[in-house]
Protein backbone atom coordinates (compact mmCIF):
# COMPACT_ATOMS: atom_id res chain seq x y z
CA UNK A 1 0.00 0.00 0.00
CA UNK A 2 1.52 3.57 -0.61
CA UNK A 3 1.60 6.76 1.40
CA UNK A 4 1.91 9.60 1.58
CA UNK A 5 4.11 11.46 4.61
CA UNK A 6 2.40 14.72 5.87
CA UNK A 7 5.17 15.09 8.46
CA UNK A 8 7.76 13.00 10.60
CA UNK A 9 5.04 10.58 12.25
CA UNK A 10 2.09 11.08 9.89
CA UNK A 11 1.20 9.50 6.92
CA UNK A 12 -1.62 10.25 4.31
CA UNK A 13 -2.99 6.51 2.68
CA UNK A 14 -6.29 5.58 0.77
CA UNK A 15 -8.70 4.19 3.39
CA UNK A 16 -10.29 1.47 2.20
CA UNK A 17 -13.60 -1.20 3.67
CA UNK A 18 -11.01 -3.49 5.04
CA UNK A 19 -9.80 -0.76 7.56
CA UNK A 20 -13.19 -0.38 8.86
CA UNK A 21 -12.74 -1.63 12.00
CA UNK A 22 -9.76 1.05 12.29
CA UNK A 23 -11.98 3.67 11.04
CA UNK A 24 -15.06 2.89 13.73
CA UNK A 25 -12.25 2.58 16.38
CA UNK A 26 -11.06 6.16 14.88
CA UNK A 27 -15.08 7.53 15.07
CA UNK A 28 -15.81 6.08 18.40
CA UNK A 29 -12.60 8.18 19.35
CA UNK A 30 -13.49 11.38 17.99
CA UNK A 31 -17.28 11.07 17.90
CA UNK A 32 -18.65 13.71 19.57
CA UNK A 33 -16.17 16.11 17.79
CA UNK A 34 -16.27 14.85 14.38
CA UNK A 35 -20.07 14.92 14.45
CA UNK A 36 -20.52 18.40 15.34
CA UNK A 37 -20.26 18.93 11.42
CA UNK A 38 -19.92 16.16 10.00
CA UNK A 39 -22.29 13.39 9.28
CA UNK A 40 -19.66 10.02 9.14
CA UNK A 41 -20.34 9.26 13.08
CA UNK A 42 -24.35 9.33 12.33
CA UNK A 43 -23.13 6.81 8.86
CA UNK A 44 -20.78 5.02 10.89
CA UNK A 45 -22.65 3.55 14.33
CA UNK A 46 -20.95 0.12 14.31
CA UNK A 47 -18.34 -1.59 12.87
CA UNK A 48 -20.63 -3.14 9.69
CA UNK A 49 -21.99 0.35 8.70
CA UNK A 50 -18.62 1.79 9.05
CA UNK A 51 -17.37 -0.64 6.69
CA UNK A 52 -20.69 0.08 4.24
CA UNK A 53 -19.44 3.74 4.26
CA UNK A 54 -15.73 2.85 3.13
CA UNK A 55 -17.64 0.26 0.72
CA UNK A 56 -19.78 3.46 -1.13
CA UNK A 57 -15.77 5.13 -1.20
CA UNK A 58 -14.43 2.36 -2.99
CA UNK A 59 -17.36 2.27 -5.66
CA UNK A 60 -17.06 5.98 -5.78
CA UNK A 61 -12.98 5.20 -6.71
CA UNK A 62 -13.52 2.56 -9.24
CA UNK A 63 -16.18 4.84 -10.76
CA UNK A 64 -13.76 7.87 -10.48
CA UNK A 65 -16.32 9.87 -9.06
CA UNK A 66 -15.06 10.06 -5.18
CA UNK A 67 -12.26 8.75 -2.71
CA UNK A 68 -11.54 8.70 0.87
CA UNK A 69 -7.90 8.88 2.72
CA UNK A 70 -7.36 8.63 5.86
CA UNK A 71 -4.06 10.16 8.27
CA UNK A 72 -2.50 8.14 10.41
CA UNK A 73 -0.29 10.05 13.24
CA UNK A 74 1.83 7.68 15.83
CA UNK A 75 0.76 4.62 13.81
CA UNK A 76 -3.29 5.46 14.53
CA UNK A 77 -5.87 6.52 12.14
CA UNK A 78 -6.68 10.05 13.08
CA UNK A 79 -8.36 11.81 10.58
CA UNK A 80 -8.80 12.05 7.11
CA UNK A 81 -9.62 14.04 3.52
CA UNK A 82 -11.66 13.10 0.43
CA UNK A 83 -12.79 13.69 -2.76
CA UNK A 84 -16.34 14.30 -2.07
CA UNK A 85 -16.98 14.40 -5.70
CA UNK A 86 -15.06 14.44 -8.49
CA UNK A 87 -16.12 14.56 -11.88
CA UNK A 88 -13.21 14.24 -14.23
CA UNK A 89 -15.26 15.16 -17.92
CA UNK A 90 -16.79 18.65 -16.21
CA UNK A 91 -13.21 19.26 -14.73
CA UNK A 92 -14.73 19.94 -11.11
CA UNK A 93 -14.65 18.12 -7.66
CA UNK A 94 -15.22 18.67 -3.93
CA UNK A 95 -12.83 18.63 -0.84
CA UNK A 96 -13.08 17.93 2.42
CA UNK A 97 -11.70 16.45 5.98
CA UNK A 98 -12.34 15.16 9.03
CA UNK A 99 -9.92 14.82 12.38
CA UNK A 100 -10.55 14.03 16.04
CA UNK A 101 -9.70 16.51 18.45
CA UNK A 102 -6.14 14.94 19.85
CA UNK A 103 -4.87 15.69 15.93
CA UNK A 104 -6.29 18.83 15.43
CA UNK A 105 -3.44 22.28 15.21
CA UNK A 106 -0.57 20.54 13.42
CA UNK A 107 -1.66 21.29 10.10
CA UNK A 108 -2.07 17.94 8.91
CA UNK A 109 -5.51 18.42 7.26
CA UNK A 110 -4.20 21.50 5.47
CA UNK A 111 -0.96 19.36 3.96
CA UNK A 112 -2.95 16.19 2.91
CA UNK A 113 -5.04 18.63 1.54
CA UNK A 114 -2.84 20.06 -0.66
CA UNK A 115 -1.61 17.12 -1.54
CA UNK A 116 -5.43 16.33 -3.19
CA UNK A 117 -5.54 19.74 -4.88
CA UNK A 118 -2.09 19.37 -6.29
CA UNK A 119 -3.08 16.07 -7.96
CA UNK A 120 -6.75 17.10 -8.90
CA UNK A 121 -5.07 20.21 -10.88
CA UNK A 122 -1.81 18.79 -11.79
CA UNK A 123 -2.57 14.79 -12.14
CA UNK A 124 -6.26 14.50 -13.19
CA UNK A 125 -6.56 18.06 -14.75
CA UNK A 126 -9.50 19.57 -13.24
CA UNK A 127 -10.59 23.33 -13.23
CA UNK A 128 -12.05 24.06 -10.09
CA UNK A 129 -12.02 22.33 -6.79
CA UNK A 130 -14.79 23.25 -4.44
CA UNK A 131 -14.63 23.61 -0.72
CA UNK A 132 -18.55 23.03 1.22
CA UNK A 133 -18.74 23.94 4.67
CA UNK A 134 -20.88 25.02 7.24
CA UNK A 135 -20.93 28.56 8.11
CA UNK A 136 -20.76 27.37 12.12
CA UNK A 137 -17.51 25.01 11.16
CA UNK A 138 -14.77 27.98 11.70
CA UNK A 139 -11.72 25.35 11.63
CA UNK A 140 -12.75 23.81 8.56
CA UNK A 141 -13.60 27.03 7.12
CA UNK A 142 -9.75 28.26 8.11
CA UNK A 143 -8.40 25.06 6.15
CA UNK A 144 -10.00 26.88 3.15
CA UNK A 145 -8.65 30.10 3.69
CA UNK A 146 -5.11 28.88 4.71
CA UNK A 147 -5.72 26.92 1.08
CA UNK A 148 -5.89 29.96 -1.03
CA UNK A 149 -9.37 29.67 -1.69
CA UNK A 150 -12.06 32.10 -2.37
CA UNK A 151 -15.06 32.27 -0.67
CA UNK A 152 -18.13 32.34 -3.18
CA UNK A 153 -20.88 32.41 -1.45
CA UNK A 154 -23.31 31.06 1.19
CA UNK A 155 -26.25 28.81 0.52
CA UNK A 156 -28.62 29.99 3.19
CA UNK A 157 -30.28 27.00 5.54
CA UNK A 158 -29.18 24.54 2.42
CA UNK A 159 -27.80 21.73 4.58
CA UNK A 160 -29.39 19.92 7.19
CA UNK A 161 -27.42 18.58 9.90
CA UNK A 162 -28.85 16.63 12.93
CA UNK A 163 -32.07 18.44 12.75
CA UNK A 164 -30.87 21.80 12.05
CA UNK A 165 -30.08 23.77 8.84
CA UNK A 166 -27.23 25.24 8.58
CA UNK A 167 -25.83 27.73 6.26
CA UNK A 168 -23.34 26.05 3.87
CA UNK A 169 -20.23 28.31 2.76
CA UNK A 170 -18.94 27.33 -0.77
CA UNK A 171 -15.06 28.12 -2.04
CA UNK A 172 -13.27 27.42 -4.17
CA UNK A 173 -9.72 27.53 -6.36
CA UNK A 174 -9.53 27.17 -10.21
CA UNK A 175 -6.62 25.42 -11.75
CA UNK A 176 -4.67 28.71 -12.53
CA UNK A 177 -5.17 30.21 -8.79
CA UNK A 178 -3.09 27.08 -8.00
CA UNK A 179 -0.46 27.26 -10.74
CA UNK A 180 0.09 30.70 -9.33
CA UNK A 181 0.38 29.96 -6.11
CA UNK A 182 3.62 30.27 -4.05
CA UNK A 183 2.70 27.37 -2.14
CA UNK A 184 1.19 25.27 -4.81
Amino acid sequence: MFSIDLADDARLFPLEARHAEEFFAHIERGRAYIGEHIGFPDAATDVESARTLLTNYAQKAAADTGRLFGIRADGTLVGGVLFRTFDAAAGNCEIGCWLEPAAAGRGLITRACRILIDHAFRERGMHRVEWHASSLNTRSLAVAQRLGMTREGVLRESHRHRGVHQNTEIWALLAHEWAAAPTA
